[in-house]
């Protein structure tokens, strides 16, 4: 490991000499690559010399020990090396971690789907109460969220909603959250007061660029029609929803929320950009990894990454065997303990898998 992190930092030394040099700020593309995986290496950089003061602190008061020193010393010698062993076992945790290769899609924005699946109507308020949490999420972290297309019900919930979620990190806290959501409460469609359980599914994809994904304008079929729903004249008698196929692996991806066709034009084209990108990375992943399983699943009740469980006011993620007691926050938006603690099952799992 320490051999690994020294040529990090060599290569680190390295940029910052090029990066320095006006020949290489004659190449604007050039300078600006090596300023970006500059800036990726510098937190690995800064804890590696941390780390390496650490050390050389450490030996240093070993060292002194050897000098005899009076009571007193010897006492503040003691507590300094206490202090410096504590923060040398954070540093051997962190360090391994900061080392993993990293996703190359972290930094992406996120498009997510969400669909009702299981429980009808229960299902699509669920389904609205899944979009809710994820944009009051997005709200604490200053991140901006923009509906691309939407199914709604009368009742207030969704049959599925789509949408684009910016900003710094986005899809490397989000991926988590792709699988059935299940819900246990009583609906308000119910007279009764019994308790039903009903699923929504949900889809976590990276946004892709156009130079992350090359489609043909050949291999679209593009129609146009005229949108439905709330609106009045002016949805029913112009033809701005846009509906695109996508020849070869028949994908198709609407949208009418937006009054200009080019608008739902480009919406439908990032949804596009986003599905295609996904087929291609989960074809690489099942090559390697025959056992994957799909983000979304069927929506059936017992395919279940979490459980919203309202009598008990408890959330479950069932992968890591998390619960909180804590449901009207998290579907508040307070996320951020359920998130945190799926990374950390995350990089333990993969430096299981470097480390074997």
């Amino acid at each position: 490991m320490l051999e690994q992190l020294q040529a990090v930092e060599d290569k680190f030394r390295e940029l910052e000499s090029l990066i320095a040099d006006p020949a290489t700020m004659a190449d604007i593309d050039r300078w600006q690559r090596m300023n970006k995986e500059h800036a990726k290496l510098a937190p690995i950089v800064e804890r590696f010399r941390v780390y390496k003061d650490v050390t050389r602190r450490i030996a240093e008061d070993k060292a002194m020990f050897s000098e005899q020193p009076d009571d007193e010393m010897r006492h503040l010698i003691e507590e300094e090396l206490a202090d410096l062993m504590t923060q040398k076992e954070e540093l051997d945790r962190e360090l391994p971690i900061l080392l993993l290769p990293k996703d190359p899609n972290d930094e992406k924005n996120v498009i997510m789907e969400i669909r009702g699946g299981v429980g009808g109507d229960e299902a699509a308020l669920f389904a609205g109460d899944l979009f809710r949490m994820y944009s009051r999420y997005a709200e604490r972290k200053g991140w901006q969220v923009d509906i691309l297309s939407e199914n709604a019900t009368e009742i207030g919930g969704f049959k599925e909603i789509t949408f684009l979620i910016a900003g710094e990190g986005a899809y490397s806290r989000l991926k988590y959250e792709s699988g059935t959501h299940r819900v246990q409460r009583v609906p308000v469609t119910e007279s009764g007061g019994r308790i039903h359980t009903s699923a929504a599914t949900v889809a976590v994809l990276p946004e892709a660029e156009e130079v992350d994904i090359d489609i043909d304008p050949k291999d679209l079929r593009i129609d146009t029609y005229c949108a439905s729903g709330a609106g009045g004249q002016y949805v029913n008698r112009t033809e701005t929803a846009i509906r695109i196929t996508h020849l070869p692996t028949g994908l198709v991806v609407q949208c009418q929320d937006e009054k200009s066709q080019r608008k739902n034009k480009d919406k439908a084209m990032k949804v596009l950009r986003a599905r295609l990108l996904d087929r291609a990375q989960q074809a690489q992943e099942d090559a390697v990894a025959a056992d994957r399983k799909s983000q979304v699943g069927s929506g059936d009740r017992s395919e279940r990454i979490r459980t919203y469980n309202f009598p008990q006011g408890r959330v479950t993620d069932h992968r890591i065997g998390l619960t909180v007691h804590r449901i009207d926050a998290v579907l508040g938006g307070d996320l951020d303990e359920i998130l945190a603690a799926l990374i950390t099952a995350d990089q333990a799992r993969r430096l299981k898998q470097v480390n074997e």
